[in-house]
């Protein structure tokens, strides 16, 4: 009998739960051991907290990346969030905004080059529904102060060389992906047989936002 294959979350989900880890901590001064977040479909979630830092106007929280049971190369990896109260430095890049929020790409977080991906040329590879999670989960914390949200995968331009990016178009790092919060495992053979029949652009989108 075959082993039921066991399922994981996305980057875009632990970005989420980091960004939420974050804010608790910024906000309420406590640094969060396990952060509950809402998903699309309305179910809930816990992430076990990896680490945390605070700083004077806010703080740092990361979830390390769980894939199940899915050949992901970003299985692992620390996705980390920080979250600045009522930010008054400027920034070279303009953020994703969403009322009080301003998100922004850091370190090991790719950027968009070329036209027809689910972001535009020239930000950072932060998918729609990432986005919103992003924006829901410090929303749940605090919704009137204006507050900075920095994504980064430390280790993320070295992954990066791992996957198919380069391929799309995205530099400099990874992308936070996902549209259910749920990574649904496939076997090895599967995902290499996929990649093999992969031969354009677009169906290379394709197989990264499945």
């Amino acid at each position: 009998m075959a082993k039921r294959l066991r399922y994981g979350y996305t980057t875009g989900a632990c970005a989420a739960a980091a960004a939420k880890a974050a804010a608790l901590f910024a906000i309420d001064g406590i640094a969060p051991a396990v952060v509950e977040i809402t998903f699309p479909d309305g179910s809930v979630h816990n992430f076990t907290v990896n680490r945390t830092r605070k700083f004077i106007n806010g703080a740092m929280a990361s979830i390390i990346k769980d894939a199940g049971d899915d050949p992901d190369v970003t299985n692992g990896a620390e996705i980390c969030a920080t979250v600045l109260v009522e930010p008054d430095e400027q920034s070279e890049t303009p953020p994703i905004l969403h009322e009080n929020i301003q998100l922004f790409g850091g370190k090991g977080i790719g950027r968009a080059t070329k036209p027809g991906l689910a972001v535009e040329v020239g930000e950072p590879a932060i998918n729609p529904v990432p986005r919103q999670m992003i924006f829901q989960a410090v929303q749940d914390v605090e919704s009137a102060q204006k507050v900075k949200v920095i994504i980064s995968i430390p280790d993320g331009e070295r992954l990066a060389e791992k996957t198919l990016n380069h391929r799309l178009g995205i530099v400099g790092g990874l992308s936070l992906l996902g549209t259910t919060g749920i990574v649904t495992p496939v076997s090895a053979d599967a995902w290499t047989a996929t990649i093999a029949a992969s031969s354009s652009p677009a169906s290379l989108a394709t197989l990264i936002e499945a």
